[in-house]
């Protein structure tokens, strides 16, 4: 029986009002030309935009690095609300689709090695694939343009399922016979493709998916509280807890049956573990530059057309033109963004324990929170 609570009140209206804070600041700069504003008023209008995330709430944690300092560091709410323990830096979130930049880079780092390539194929990687993954390759299923079909469809919806792990979503693709197209002829986001990249990286690596992160990204970065979580194997260290609001209540919804897949949104970190990872982007200590520079390139269709996708990372311009780089993470009960110029070294790490708003304001948020810093 999943734990209820009730849910604070006044507060939530923030998150429904983000394009009218969106919209004052906006006007405020352009037409007052207002200076920068200093950091206790950097604070305070932070504090106002994230409301709905303080007191007795499921909560927030905000990290706002610029030339690596620190520029902004707030926590709010509650990680764990039957036993009131709040949010603190050290507090770990499950990081959703935050954590398809990881497996990205563990495919990449084996690609620099020579142990697969771009073009390895699924019918080359898993013997015995249905035909329509013969001209399915690692870049396509890197860039969500492979067009193969989303497990989830054939997966219920309900945590009391047993947990499909990612060699399930192997299993269920192995039984089908086509994609939805010709890959790389459209973009189509797919969390299934970010699974299969996690079994490659064990196949091709001869190591665990779990035990590979640890070894080549967290521990040589010092990212000593981040893992994929795998129940009954390894234990999150201060670990947030997913909530979902219903009938005015906080209602503990921490998992699904779609929970244990590590490719596409397995990983627990808290923001400072994210700042080191944030801070090796720049210096390519874990992957060489031009993989780096190659993950934030927009990639083309086959039949012409731009896609504004990555290798792991979102890709778009800011309102003065430079290129953003973030990637949102949404499943039961979290939403996160990870938000980065890299031309300003300015990066947002936002890491939240509830299932709102949608997963595309989180952007909103981030945006708004850049637009009040002023990188």
């Amino acid at each position: 029986m999943p734990t209820v609570l009730k849910r604070g009140k006044g507060k939530e209206k923030y998150l429904f009002l983000l394009p009218m804070y969106k919209a004052i600041f906006a006007i405020g700069f352009l037409f007052f030309g207002l200076p920068l504003i200093s950091v206790a008023q950097d604070t305070t209008a932070i504090d106002r935009i994230l409301a709905a995330y303080n007191g007795e709430n499921p909560g927030a944690s905000l990290l706002v690095v610029q030339d690596g300092r620190v520029l902004l560091q707030r926590h709010y709410g509650y990680a764990d609300l039957e036993h009131k323990q709040p949010v603190s830096a050290t507090t770990n979130f499950r990081l959703a689709s935050v954590s398809k930049q990881f497996t990205a880079t563990c495919i990449l780092q084996l690609v620099h090695q020579g142990k697969l390539a771009m073009g390895t194929t699924l019918a080359e990687a898993f013997p015995g694939f249905p035909a329509y993954g013969n001209t399915v390759t690692v870049k396509h299923l890197l860039t969500h343009t492979s067009g193969i079909p989303d497990y989830e469809d054939y997966v219920a919806d309900t945590a009391f399922n047993p947990q499909i792990k990612d060699q399930g979503v192997l299993d269920i693709l192995m039984k089908l016979e086509s994609g939805y197209f010709k890959p790389g002829t459209q973009f189509r986001y797919s969390n299934s493709g970010y699974a299969l990249l996690a079994l490659m990286v064990a196949r091709y690596s001869g190591q665990p998916f779990a035990a590979y992160l640890q070894q080549h990204i967290f521990a040589p970065l010092g990212m000593t509280s981040t893992l994929a979580h795998e129940e009954g194997k390894t234990t999150v260290p201060v670990r947030a807890f997913g909530y979902s609001a219903t009938d005015g209540r906080w209602v503990r919804r921490d998992q699904s049956s779609t929970s244990a897949v590590l490719g596409d949104g397995g990983i627990y970190s808290n923001v400072l573990d994210m700042l080191k990872w944030d801070q090796a982007l720049y210096t390519g200590s874990v992957l060489p530059i031009h993989w780096i520079d190659e993950s934030f390139a927009y990639h083309r269709l086959a039949g012409g057309g731009t896609v504004g996708y990555g290798y792991g990372w979102h890709l778009k311009q800011t309102k003065d033109g430079h290129k953003a780089v973030y990637h949102t993470g949404s499943s039961t009960s979290f939403r996160n963004i990870f938000y980065r110029i890299p031309s300003r070294r300015f990066s947002i790490i936002l890491l939240t324990n509830r299932n709102e708003p949608r997963e595309e304001d989180m952007l909103t948020l981030a945006e708004l929170i850049a637009e009040v810093l002023r990188p």
